[in-house]
């Protein structure tokens, strides 16, 4: 399964997206959508799944959890919003990781793009960066990746541009990993 994983759009979604996120067969949002019409853009697009963030109102709240658990390709997923990363948790997802068990972590909140092991839990970590122009951030990202067989591979992480600029889809970075 092809995924694309965005997170902290904030009100704003780059042409690009769709274009990058084209031959993709879900795409996950780690919150912070902003307007409900972010969501019922992605949900026009592709199937999504995705968690309310910090900034989300009612009528995301209304649609979406804080906290969302699956199986996608026999990995089990788990996604917050506000979830830290190896090492620097937010304490009330380092109780739900421990109870949870996720073979994948997934949050945004902190507008930094990151791909890590976490060992101790056996677990990988993503955060998808933030793809919007509000924020500290200076460049707009996002991943693209495959699930297949419980394992994650073809990772790549996806630069938009600064904010307050566009980029076409030809502005993918390279791979940041050859898989799991």
């Amino acid at each position: 399964m092809r995924i694309g994983l965005l997170s902290d759009s904030h009100g704003y979604l780059d042409d690009a997206i769709f274009s990058y996120f084209a031959e993709c067969d879900e795409l996950w949002h780690a919150g912070d959508f902003g307007p409900v019409d972010v969501l019922d853009r992605l949900k026009a697009f592709k199937p999504v799944r995705g968690v309310w963030g910090n900034v989300d109102g009612a009528e995301v709240r209304a649609e979406l959890d804080r906290d969302l658990q699956w199986t996608c390709e026999g990995l089990s997923v788990y996604m917050t919003h506000i979830g830290g990363y190896p090492g620097a948790y937010d304490r009330r997802v380092k109780a739900e990781l421990a109870r949870r068990r996720p073979g994948l972590f997934i949050c945004g909140h902190s507008h930094i793009l990151k791909v890590m092991r976490d060992p101790p839990l056996d677990l990988i970590h993503l955060n998808p960066g933030a793809c919007g122009h509000h924020g500290w951030h200076t460049m707009r990202t996002m991943l693209r990746f495959t699930v297949e067989a419980g394992k994650l591979s073809a990772m790549e992480a996806i630069e938009l541009g600064p904010r307050g600029r566009t980029r076409s889809p030809a502005g993918a970075m390279p791979s940041v990993g050859g898989g799991e």
